[in-house]
């Protein structure tokens, strides 16, 4: 695997590399077996594959987990070495952003980062957006794999692609879990053993609101009011608990069919976020 921390150097070696098809798997680091189902995915499919790692300063917001964020770059390149990865890129915020990036070009998709993550986060999805299309334009991959962890994210990223013509198709890969159904996530280092045996309970919410949904109940309010009652219970804050149309992530109407349930709920001062989408 070879590593680049420069724009340019990148540019050299992909142009250089004899290959048909590209892969591209852009990520935070603090790699878990989600991420890496990605570049595995990638690896199948693709004749190189590039991993990116950048925790990017534009998608945190005030009095958020920027500097705290888990850093573990000797692992991550050990795991993306035995995963297959022919490139790994790590450059530098001023790097992709230049001397002043609060003044740098931003990329926004209106109406589906207005509410959720990004009423919670405002901000968060502009900088997410803005960041990912700096990275298709430097990779210029024929496509790039995403965890559905955060399906609201994806959503985002693949209308962002289609609106502005990108030559790149976009995949999502469901969501890797642990044993008790808590999705993997690099936050999850932040919950003690005690928080950790209750997190799972946000994943079985939504499960019980899915199979209520697919059983034919419609009462999309008392599922959602039942719902946050029962994080409650468990010592969990919910931030939202929602059942939108899977296509446009707007409430739910029962005329929808694809339904998706979405999650965020902090325990402690660790933020959960989940879904599961349902066809009914």
């Amino acid at each position: 695997m070879q590593i680049f921390e420069t724009i340019e150097s990148l540019q050299s070696a992909l142009s250089g590399a004899a290959a048909n098809t590209l892969g591209f798997v852009p990520t935070m680091g603090n790699l878990h077996a989600g991420h890496l189902s990605l570049v595995s995915r990638a690896r199948g499919e693709h004749d190189l594959v590039v991993v990116s790692i950048f925790v990017n300063p534009l998608q945190f917001g005030a009095n958020e987990d920027l500097d705290s964020y888990p850093r573990t770059l000797d692992a991550d390149t050990a795991a993306l070495i035995a995963a297959g990865c022919d490139f790994l890129f790590l450059p530098s915020a001023a790097e992709l952003y230049g001397d002043d990036m609060q003044a740098s070009t931003r990329v926004q998709v209106p109406e589906l980062g207005t509410h959720y993550c990004g009423a919670s986060r405002p901000g968060h999805f502009d900088g997410v957006t803005t960041v990912v299309t700096k990275l298709f334009n430097i990779v210029q991959p024929d496509a790039a794999y995403f965890g559905l962890k955060d399906y609201q994210q994806f959503s985002i990223i693949r209308k962002m692609v289609d609106d502005l013509a990108l030559p790149v198709s976009v995949h999502g890969i469901e969501t890797a879990r642990e044993a008790s159904g808590l999705a993997l996530s690099s936050r999850n280092g932040y919950l003690s053993a005690e928080q950790k045996a209750v997190a799972p309970l946000l994943y079985q919410t939504i499960k019980g609101i899915g199979d209520a949904l697919a059983a034919g109940d419609q009462d999309f309010k008392r599922l959602i009011q039942a719902g946050k009652q029962q994080l409650q219970d468990a010592g969990l804050q919910p931030d939202y608990l929602a059942i939108a149309n899977s296509a446009t992530l707007r409430p739910a109407t029962r005329e929808d069919s694809h339904l998706v349930i979405l999650a965020a709920a902090f325990l402690g001062s660790t933020r959960l976020i989940d879904n599961l989408r349902v066809s009914v």
